[in-house]
C-alpha cells in the first residue's frame, strides 16, 4: 500500500468517526424527542453524509487553491463563505428524498409532512453550517500548526546543514597535517633562531583566532584578510622553505574593498595544497586584487594540473559557495586551468 493510500484511508476513517458520531446524534435527538421514523433515518444519512462530503471539497477546494498560503483574513472569509454555501447541497438533497419518498411512500414522518417554511429553512441551515463550520476551525487549525510545525523542521534541517558546512569548513581550515607541520617546525626553531620561533608561534596564534572567528556574518577589509593570509604563508614558508615562492599584485584601491572572511585564505590554502606541495621543487604562487566597477576581483594562481576532485566540491569550496550564495547573486567563482598553472577567481559586489 503507498504512502498517499495509506493517508487516504486514515483520513476517512476520521471523517467516518466524525460525521458517523454526528449521525448518531441526530438519530439520538430524533428518537428523545419524536418517534424514530425512516424519515428521521433518512434526514441523518442524508445530511451526514452530505456533509462529509462538503468538508472533503472545502478540503479539497482550500488544497488546491493555495488558501492556507495566503493572508490569514483571505483564509478566514474563502473558509467563512464556504461553509455558508455549502450546506445548500445536502439541504436541497434531503428535499428531494423527503419530498418523494413522502409522496410515494417510501418514508414516514410524525405528521406526514416536511415543513419547508422559511423558519424551518433556516434552522435546517444552521444545523448544517454549525457542523462544517466547526470541522473546517478544527481542520484549519490542525493544518496551520502542521505548517508552521513543518516549516519549523526546515529551518532547523537547513540550520543543521548550514551548521555542518561550518563544522566541515573549520575542521578543514584547522588542518591536522598544517598543525603538526606548524608544531614540528616550531620545536626546531626553538633552539635555532628564537626570535623567528616567537614570531611563529605569533603567526600560528593569528591564523588559529580566524579560523575560530571564521563564521561572523559580516564582511571585512580586503587589507585586513591580507594580514591574515600573510600570517598562513609565513607558517607555510617555513615548511617549504624555498619551494614557495610568492608574487603580489595588489591595487591599491582594492585595499578597501570587502569580502566574506576567510575566502580569499581558502583560495591561497587550496592553492598550496593542491598545487605548491604536489609539484616537484614547488612553484610561484600569484595574489592579485583589484576592482573594477563596483566589484572587487581576486585571483588565485598556481602551479600544477586541475585535479577532478578539486573542481570546486571539496570541502572549502563548498564553504566558500555558500558564503557567496548568502550576498548578492552577482558574487562568482571559477577554477580553470591556465596552461600548466590552475587559476582561481573571484568576484565579489561591492
Amino acid at each position: 500500500m503507498t504512502a498517499p493510500t495509506r493517508t487516504w484511508i486514515q483520513r476517512q476513517a476520521l471523517q467516518a468517526l466524525v460525521w458517523g458520531g454526528f449521525m448518531a446524534m441526530m438519530l439520538s435527538i430524533s428518537r428523545r424527542y419524536s418517534q424514530l421514523s425512516s424519515g428521521a433515518w433518512a434526514i441523518a444519512l442524508v445530511i451526514g453524509f452530505g456533509l462529509w462530503g462538503c468538508s472533503e471539497l472545502l478540503r479539497s477546494r482550500a488544497l488546491s487553491r493555495g488558501w492556507l498560503s495566503g493572508p490569514g483574513y483571505a483564509l478566514a472569509g474563502k473558509t467563512a463563505l464556504a461553509v455558508i454555501l455549502l450546506p445548500a447541497i445536502p439541504q436541497l438533497t434531503l428535499y428531494l428524498v423527503l419530498t418523494s419518498g413522502l409522496k410515494f411512500g417510501w418514508l414516514s414522518l410524525p405528521g406526514g409532512v416536511a415543513d419547508y417554511s422559511p423558519g424551518a429553512v433556516f434552522f435546517y441551515w444552521i444545523n448544517s453550517a454549525m457542523p462544517l463550520g466547526l470541522w473546517a476551525c478544527v481542520w484549519v487549525s490542525a493544518q496551520a500548526i502542521h505548517r508552521y510545525r513543518q516549516g519549523e523542521f526546515s529551518r532547523l534541517r537547513a540550520e543543521a546543514a548550514h551548521s555542518a558546512l561550518e563544522f566541515d569548513a573549520l575542521r578543514a581550515r584547522l588542518n591536522p597535517h598544517f598543525i603538526f607541520n606548524a608544531l614540528n617546525n616550531l620545536r626546531a626553531l626553538i633552539n635555532e633562531d628564537t626570535e623567528r620561533a616567537r614570531d611563529l608561534v605569533t603567526r600560528l596564534s593569528n591564523t588559529l583566532r580566524h579560523a575560530l572567528d571564521h563564521g561572523t556574518p559580516q564582511n571585512v577589509l580586503l587589507s585586513r584578510e591580507l594580514e591574515v593570509v600573510d600570517d598562513y604563508l609565513e607558517i607555510e614558508r617555513v615548511h617549504y622553505e624555498d619551494r614557495l615562492q610568492v608574487d603580489r599584485d595588489l591595487a591599491a584601491d582594492a585595499m578597501n574593498a570587502t569580502l566574506p572572511p576567510m575566502l580569499l585564505q581558502l583560495l591561497v590554502e587550496n592553492a598550496i595544497k593542491h598545487g605548491i606541495a604536489r609539484t616537484p621543487g614547488g612553484g610561484r604562487l600569484l595574489l592579485q586584487a583589484r576592482v573594477e566597477g563596483n566589484h572587487l576581483h581576486l585571483m588565485v594562481e598556481n602551479p600544477g594540473i586541475l585535479q577532478a576532485d578539486i573542481r570546486g566540491h571539496g570541502v572549502g569550496l563548498s564553504y566558500l559557495r555558500s558564503r557567496l550564495a548568502q550576498g548578492s547573486d552577482d558574487g562568482k567563482f571559477s577554477l580553470t586551468q591556465q596552461g600548466d598553472r590552475v587559476r582561481a577567481t573571484l568576484e565579489i559586489p561591492q
